[in-house]
């Protein structure tokens, strides 16, 4: 953060400074590399367990440089695309340094993105300036490869990042305001641990009985966490405490949309004040402990609260992901993606943090026969003549995913993109059955296109749950939410039992099957976007998700609803007519219903957007029953995609108008029954 005088940045560095205590041996080291000593080390890699004090080092050695007038390049391994263009994009200004700049280049949470280590060392560093000093703070020590290499080991110097002595941690306790009666308990309880230290001296904490050994465990910063949050100054201050707890990253515009214009400006300015709170270019952050044990706090203790804070938090992504540019875009997407840690889904989720040692690249010539053989080791050799097929007939739809530290081609995604039928279509038999599904179930409009990926083939995790699976997901989402045009969307899985869940959750569902090479059966899933609005779909990607009606007591629900059966199939077939007029709808009488009641309720949403989500789904839910789908392409063309006229559906659709009609009757009359089943039992329809 520069120092801007008379800024808000520079009351903030001061009082940092003023904070900062003890860490003078590695503050010499610094010094020495700067002075380029004998002995001194040019890169200094800095490790230590999470809230060791290793973001407030850098930042300390950041000032120093900048007062001796070097150029300071600042990257954060948690807000970076873990790939080489990632990091050489974040750190642009080292990359093309002049050779006689005297550079410091600061790398933090490099646990992160520990993958990368390797190019790093071998690739990036030595092309830095002679002078330059560079600085890597992370949780893991640097690898053996450093040191068995005698250039790196002479030009290296490891800083093991211990807790503070207790002199310093006096101290801290003193500039904090601490009453000195109060220090030996404090003391003894966080044993020199800076965030324990930083957290208890803001409590106060006057009972915390001495302690032979502590270890920053997850139940000590919750004690320490209950009496902090205790104090807030209001409920808006909780909101945005919780939301930054919540989301990768926090920024301004973010809490906007969860908390609204009046106040999100105070609350950013607040957070970043905050002893646990960190910022980079992204936004800001919390400690990951801290965040931890608040996000759980919320869940517990508020999960209507928490569903909506998720929701609005979600939308706000997903309009980012739409809208950014650049590189910009796969950051908001690894926004969004972050919040999948939540809920049902995080076992998909939940050991992807640290990345880097795969990136994604776009097809070479001479990664054909890498990929030929890859499929033919991996699925067999049909497998591996449709992959020369597509190489020839659609180079542009693989995504290569090579490693950093080598440039090795190590795996490949075929994501396809369809817009015609065509004979090399028809060699394709997995293709071909896409092409009969979307034909069957509601072509392609003139513009149209769907999306199958066709391959997603890693030899070394194939078919399971990986860090290049990840890579090849974000790929996928991002043109499910960006393409333009877009039909259908199909995913491949050799392994339908893992995946049925994740794809469930994402609105798609299984379509159909193929018998394939040694024993494998590959199940589609597939998606109609045009009966999916995205922020529907993220909803609907937040399964009953955070919150769960069913769990609450009977004498919380809302009561049953008074309309009879005649009444009610009225009021739907009233609501499906005005689906896309809100003010219509606000006067319909399925808004007093109990289906209506719950959703909003418990999706802390207004019940009119709760109604036009039950009608969306409900209308959608028409595609699981075989004998419904000619009534469901009706149903959904005339009320979600909104031709002037009937005639003009049944004109879309290809059909004639007594056809069509009939279909129509039968898909209204089936949306009354899902509707009206799940009114009676309180169960989703089925």
């Amino acid at each position: 953060m520069e120092r801007v005088p008379g800024s808000l940045a520079e009351r903030l560095n001061s009082a940092r400074d003023r904070a900062f205590v003890g860490r003078s041996a590695e503050l010499g080291r610094f010094g020495a590399a700067l002075r380029q000593e004998p002995g001194a080390g040019a890169v200094l890699y800095v490790h230590g367990p999470g809230g060791v004090g290793k973001s407030a080092l850098l930042r300390r050695f950041a000032d120093e440089a900048r007062d001796a007038g070097r150029i300071v390049v600042e990257v954060d391994g948690r807000l970076i695309d873990p790939s080489p263009l990632g990091f050489e994009a974040e750190a642009a200004k080292a990359a093309g340094a002049d050779p006689g700049d005297e550079l410091v280049l600061l790398v933090d949470a490099f646990e992160r993105c520990q993958g990368l280590e390797g190019w790093l060392r071998d690739r990036f560093l030595p092309h830095l300036p002679e002078r330059a000093v560079v600085v890597i703070a992370g949780r893991l020590p640097p690898s053996t490869a450093w040191t068995v290499d005698l250039a790196w080991s002479e030009a290296l110097e490891i800083l093991p990042l211990a807790p503070l002595d207790p002199a310093a941690s006096a101290a801290l306790l003193e500039r904090r305001g601490v009453a000195p009666a109060l220090h030996q308990p404090v003391l003894s309880f966080t044993g020199g641990h800076p965030l324990a230290l930083t957290l208890a001296a803001s409590v106060a904490v006057s009972d915390a009985g001495p302690q032979a050994t502590w270890e920053p465990t997850p139940d000590v910063i919750a004690a320490l966490l209950t009496a902090l949050i205790g104090e807030l100054p209001s409920p808006t201050h909780r909101t945005a405490l919780e939301t930054a707890a919540h989301t990768m990253t926090t920024t301004e515009g973010l809490l906007k949309a969860v908390i609204g214009e009046q106040g999100a400006a105070e609350m950013f300015t607040w957070l970043r004040g905050l002893p646990f709170a960190q910022y980079g270019r992204h936004g800001l952050f919390l400690h990951d402990l801290v965040r931890e044990i608040l996000d759980r706090d919320l869940r517990w203790r508020d999960p209507q609260g928490y569903e909506q804070m998720h929701r609005r938090a979600g939308h706000h992504l997903l309009a980012q992901v739409r809208t950014s540019s650049g590189a910009d875009v796969m950051s908001a997407l690894r926004a969004l993606t972050y919040l999948k840690r939540y809920g049902p889904m995080t076992p998909y989720f939940q050991d992807l943090d640290q990345e880097g040692d795969v990136y994604e690249d776009s097809l070479r010539p001479e990664d054909h026969e890498t990929l030929v053989r890859m499929a033919r080791e991996v699925e067999g050799e049909r497998s591996a003549r449709f992959v020369r097929h597509w190489l020839a007939h659609q180079p542009s739809a693989f995504m290569v995913y090579r490693r950093t530290d080598t440039g090795e081609t190590v795996a490949f995604m075929t994501w396809l993109r369809m817009t015609a039928r065509s004979e090399e279509a028809e060699a394709d038999p997995v293709v071909a059955a896409a092409w009969d599904h979307v034909e069957r179930s509601a072509p392609l409009r003139p513009g149209e296109h769907f999306l199958l990926a066709r391959f997603m083939v890693d030899p070394v995790t194939y078919g399971g749950i990986s860090h290049v699976g990840h890579l090849m997901q974000l790929r996928i989402c991002v043109d499910w939410i960006r393409s333009q045009g877009l039909g259908w969307s199909f995913i491949l899985s050799s392994d339908a039992a893992l995946w049925t869940p994740l794809m469930s959750h994402l609105g798609h569902r299984q379509v159909f099957e193929t018998p394939w090479d040694r024993g494998r059966v590959f199940t589609a899933f597939a998606c109609d976007w045009r009966v999916t609005p995205l922020e529907i779909w993220f909803d609907r990607t937040q399964p009953g998700a955070l919150s769960d009606p069913s769990v609450l007591p009977a004498a919380d629900r809302p009561d049953e609803a008074a309309l009879t059966r005649a009444d009610f199939d009225r009021a739907v077939r009233d609501a499906l007519r005005a689906l896309h007029h809100p003010d219509d709808l606000r006067s319909n009488p399925l808004l007093s219903s109990r289906t209506v009641a719950v959703e909003a309720e418990y999706g802390n949403s207004d019940p009119v957007d709760a109604l036009r989500r039950l009608l969306t789904e409900t209308v959608e839910a028409l595609l699981d029953e075989p004998r419904a789908v000619k009534a469901h392409r009706a149903v959904a063309t005339t009320f979600l995609e909104r031709p002037r006229t009937q005639e003009a559906s049944a004109q879309r659709l290809g059909i004639p108008y007594s056809t069509y009609r009939r279909h129509l009757a039968q898909g209204m009359e089936r949306v009354c029954e899902l509707l009206w089943r799940r009114e009676r039992s309180g169960a989703p329809a089925e």
